[in-house]
């Protein structure tokens, strides 16, 4: 997350290739803005006229004049109407565009981005930053064009009136601009500082609503709240700080004008007493000095507004600019008749943003697991298990070495097509707010009743069919409506509902109790005749479910073999073997 430092009109025309079926009438908006403002700037122009055939006794011009200032008023709320309706709808279908954009682009962009990225700040960059822009597109940008070029126009037609009276109001209304380009510079800080606040409140508030059992079982609520409220206040006094920048360039905005005002008055009488302009000419001037007063009051506001929608739109492009580096090759390729071969060659990671000098966690790997076999990956905490499982599906990719699926390196396949051969179910099982049966059909929403049926056969998730609504019943947020055992079981059967050639389990078994357990590990047993699997085994139970096991030791396979083969030959297998023996047991005694 970089603040950028780019000039606030750089950094909005990067909206145009998203505005660019709005941008017609987005203009048309404007003409018909400063259409209005032009017709108002018309009437003064015949008041001159008809003040000036007043004083000399003529009223044979007044009638006619009345009404076409009354025609002229009509004209001017006519085309505001149409401003309005110009503008309302083209920034809804920019707004919806950017969100579907950059919702693709936060898909599409890999876990070690969302590793870094609080799930807050891009909450608020897809609601509160897009919703922003949307109005400033639609309003902002719009009135800011149509004011601006009133105001160039108003003071044109003012030294043609007069061109001292001219002069002293366009000098004395210099200090705007100054005022104007100074709050610039300190508006835009605040700005980008209170919209990043905005986001990590954001993030707060997720964390304390996903993680309310937490807080509720050690009755650290009040500590949450009082967490909340810092960081609310922290906001709170950012806010503070921006109306008080806005509320001093609106004190220039309309203390100067006043008084350019007074000193034009002076001048302006002056001038009549000196019979150098006539009192239509005066009354026409200052008519057009109250027309410009709104276009003027209002540059403070809108000035603001582009301040506040160009940081919004550099932190959405922050996003947008992420590299992805885990991306499909120019000419993907795909395996024709795929068997399951999956191996590891000399496969090293470490995390984009460890350090150069870091150690990396996963160090030389090589595994060859044959089609239809089941493997067990064991070994102590923090010894690499997990990420060696999530670089199969390229959620990281490898730093170097490669990983191949019957001989075709995945980088070498699109993720799509990768993705079609490999299944996944992790420890920390994550539901979607759906029904049951879109759940567990989310990697093969084209199986039939019989497949899905099979399934939860197969993860012992027949709970389902005493649901409100069966398959149908809706998953409230991340499952947290269901035990852990149950989301585990759904989010295996799942894995297993997409018929994938290989399989990958990460400890999907932890939260089962013991029978149950048993249960599940039979059933696989019968569908990894067919699979091959990778399994992460935190259980001597799971161990014995596979063909061959792995151990892994700092990063690296140092032993493979049958579980017999392995107890007889290595001391630190039976080392682990043993640790996860007591953990079962004690697991077992607390059940």
């Amino acid at each position: 997350m970089q603040n950028s430092e780019s000039g606030t009109l750089k950094v909005l025309l990067r909206l145009v290739p998203f505005a660019k079926k709005a941008i017609p009438r987005l203009i048309l908006g404007m003409l018909a803005g400063i259409a209005a403002h032009m017709f108002a700037l018309a009437i003064p122009q015949l008041l001159q006229d008809l003040v000036n055939s007043l004083v000399a006794g003529g009223l044979d011009a007044l009638l006619p004049a009345v009404g076409l200032i009354l025609f002229l008023g009509v004209l001017e709320a006519l085309f505001v109407l149409l401003r309005r309706w110009l503008v309302l709808t083209p920034g809804t279908y920019v707004e919806a565009d950017m969100r579907n954009k950059l919702y693709e682009k936060l898909q599409d962009l890999p876990v070690a981005f969302h590793d870094r990225w609080p799930s807050g700040q891009l909450l608020s960059r897809a609601v509160s930053d897009l919703h922003l822009i949307r109005r400033w597109m639609s309003f902002g940008l719009v009135l800011f064009t149509a004011n601006l070029i009133t105001i160039i126009v108003g003071l044109v037609i003012l030294f043609t009136f007069n061109f001292w009276l001219g002069l002293i109001f366009f000098v004395a209304t210099i200090p705007i601009w100054i005022a104007g380009f100074l709050f610039e510079g300190k508006y835009k800080v605040i700005a980008r500082l209170s919209q990043d606040q905005s986001g990590d409140l954001a993030t707060r508030v997720e964390e304390a609503v996903h993680g309310v059992r937490v807080l509720k079982s050690f009755g650290r609520g009040v500590f949450a709240a009082h967490q909340f409220s810092n960081q609310a206040s922290d906001l709170q006094s950012t806010e503070i700080r921006k109306a008080k920048a806005v509320a001093n360039i609106w004190l220039y905005l309309i203390l100067i004008p006043e008084l350019a005002v007074g000193l034009s008055m002076l001048a302006g009488v002056w001038l009549v007493a000196q019979g150098d302009v006539s009192v239509g000419t005066l009354v026409a001037f200052f008519a057009t000095v109250m027309v410009l007063r709104w276009p003027t009051e209002s540059l403070g506001f809108l000035l603001s507004f582009t301040l506040e929608a160009k940081t919004a739109t550099e932190r959405f492009f922050e996003v947008m600019d992420e590299v992805n580096p885990i991306v499909d090759p120019e000419n993907p390729k795909q395996v024709a008749d795929p068997k399951g071969l999956l191996e590891f060659h000399d496969v090293h990671f470490r995390y984009p943003d460890a350090s150069a000098d870091s150690k990396a966690l996963i160090s030389g790997v090589d595994l060859r697991i044959e089609p239809g076999e089941s493997v067990a990956l064991i070994g102590l905490t923090g010894c690499g298990k997990t990420t060696l499982t999530a670089l199969t599906t390229r959620l990281y990719e490898v730093t170097s070495g490669s990983i191949t699926i019957d001989g075709l390196d995945i980088r070498e396949m699109s993720r799509g097509e990768l993705r079609s051969h490999i299944a996944m179910a992790f420890e920390d099982a994550t539901l979607f707010s759906s029904s049951v049966r879109d759940n567990v059909l989310l990697g093969n929403p084209d199986a039939t009743e019989e497949d899905l049926k099979q399934a939860l056969e197969i993860a012992q998730a027949q709970f389902v069919y005493e649901l409100p609504d069966g398959l149908d019943t809706t998953i409230g947020e991340e499952g947290l409506s269901l035990s852990g055992g149950q989301r585990q079981r759904l989010a295996l059967a799942r894995a297993v509902a997409a018929n994938p050639r290989i399989l990958v389990l990460d400890d999907p078994l932890s939260a089962l109790d013991v029978d149950t357990e048993a249960m599940v590990e039979d059933a696989l047993r019968h569908v990894l005749k067919e699979t091959t699997a990778l399994i992460v085994a935190h259980r001597p139970s799971t161990v014995m479910l596979a063909d061959k096991v792995a151990l892994m030791e700092d990063g690296k396979i140092t032993a493979f073999g049958t579980h017999q083969e392995l107890i007889r030959t290595s001391e630190h297998y039976r080392y682990v073997i043993t640790s996860l023996d007591e953990e079962q047991k004690e697991r077992e005694v607390n059940i």
